[in-house]
């Protein structure tokens, strides 16, 4: 696996392709997912080299599909995938472990092994952090941008049950995350 030059591939890609109108998909949201998924893979005690490079390369090709499509993004993240990743000498069964990690990002989030759990709470990470007020802000706009909210007095809302609903699956993220997303939850008015 080329796990270093697959990933600036893709990223390149989302940098030159990604609509302006992204404000919360940007490519700085999937460098932030690839910055996570490591920090919680290691606080979770994974060091095999080969699922760190599956885990980095589904990071950095989990929000790919948006390059074409809003909506079921992920299943075209996995198409991208699959036609990109074997010039990168990925083979077909880790093509098939990359995809799976990335469906489960769609939510309701659904990861059926750690480092789907990793890359989930990656994926959301901000929602226990400091910036998390600043980055629901990218994501509002986002939204209103493509039609997914009319009424942006109803985001508070929608805010709010997102964060009552939401699980951090690691034991790390829970740990560090989860303490911050509950003030957060408190400051929603």
């Amino acid at each position: 696996m080329q796990t270093q030059a697959a990933c600036q591939h893709i990223l390149d890609e989302l940098d030159r392709r990604l609509s302006p109108a992204l404000t919360y998909h940007t490519s700085g949201h999937t460098r932030d997912v690839v910055e996570q998924a490591d920090r919680i893979a290691r606080s979770e005690g994974i060091t095999d080299a080969g699922s760190l490079a599956l885990l980095k390369t589904a990071a950095c090709f989990h929000d790919a599909g948006f390059i074409h499509a809003y909506d079921d993004h992920e299943e075209e993240s996995c198409r991208i995938a699959m036609a990109l990743l074997p010039q990168f000498a990925y083979s077909p069964e880790q093509i098939e472990v990359i995809c799976q990690l990335i469906r489960a990002t769609r939510l309701p989030q659904s990861p059926t092994c750690l480092l789907g759990e990793i890359l989930c709470d990656a994926d959301l990470d901000y929602l226990g952090r400091e910036d998390y007020f600043a980055v629901s802000q990218t994501l509002l706009a986002e939204w209103l941008a493509y039609g997914r909210l009319s009424d942006p007095e109803r985001w508070p809302a929608i805010q709010r049950s997102f964060l009552q609903n939401h699980r951090y699956f690691t034991r790390s993220s829970q740990q560090l995350r989860e303490p911050r997303k509950q003030q957060a939850l408190a400051g929603i008015p």
